[in-house]
């Protein structure tokens, strides 16, 4: 079957989620400085979960740059994922109404480690259908950095209960490796 109806879909559904994050930002009570602060902890939580939805977006849409078709398989690991990602808006709230605290870092971290498995789910999924010398599985290779972000987010987890700001710098740090465009599969489609 075609890929589509997948693509479209799930592009909706990552846009109703940053929907959702942005209509749980709160309006300022005051016109100052000190007002801004209050939400920022919030706003900063929001910039971070957008900044991951915008990943997994982006690389979604090369990884089916990349498929020529699906099957079964591949469209329920698509809503497992989407699964997980449709609880970023809400660890990303309670994370930020929370400010630090050791638990609401800590699920938020579980929140990115089972989206992360789900993508990887995905991405062995379509891998299966197009074959081990497709274009999808030689872009993608020993997966290093995807293998390294799921051992960051699992590190994450229990850092939090120990120091949340050390918890929340590993989501960013990883956030910031994967902000740096993945070429792989563009280099594979131009061939």
């Amino acid at each position: 079957m075609t890929k589509g109806r997948l693509e479209a879909f799930s592009d909706g559904v990552i846009a109703i989620l940053i929907t959702i994050m942005v209509l749980e930002l709160k309006i300022p009570h005051g016109a100052d400085w000190a007002a801004l602060r209050t939400i920022l902890p919030t706003f900063l939580s929001y910039v971070l979960s957008f900044v991951f939805l915008g990943i997994y977006w982006n690389n979604h849409h090369h990884m089916f740059q990349a498929a020529e078709r699906v099957d079964g398989r591949i469209l329920w690991a698509n809503l497992h994922l989407l699964f997980w990602l449709s609880l970023v808006p809400f660890s990303t709230s309670w994370m930020g109404d929370n400010g630090l605290q050791p638990l609401p870092v800590a699920i938020y971290g579980a929140v990115l480690l089972l989206a992360a498995i789900a993508y990887t789910i995905l991405q062995r999924s379509i891998i299966l259908q197009h074959g081990k010398r497709s274009k999808l599985a030689t872009a993608v290779g020993k997966d290093l950095k995807g293998k390294l972000s799921l051992l960051g987010y699992a590190s994450a987890i229990p850092l939090a209960f120990a120091y949340a700001p050390a918890a929340i710098a590993l989501y960013v740090v990883i956030a910031l490796v994967w902000l740096v465009p993945d070429t792989r599969i563009e280099e594979k489609l131009e061939k």
